[in-house]
């Protein structure tokens, strides 16, 4: 079991920006909101793991 974390970089409409932050990389990953947990904001950190994103 993998364990990921992530920084929310933009909220565009329906859909989060997040950047990885467990590892040196620039990459953006667009996931649909509804993926993610209510009440995120830019900067929010979150942990993704079976399957699922939780605030950190």
């Amino acid at each position: 079991m993998e364990t990921w974390y992530y920084e929310v970089v933009s909220i565009d409409g329906d859909y989060a920006n997040l950047k990885r932050t467990d590892i040196e990389s620039e990459d953006i990953k667009l996931v649909a909101r509804a993926l993610l947990p209510e009440g995120i904001a830019e900067g929010t950190r979150l942990k993704y793991e079976l399957m699922q994103y939780s605030i950190e």
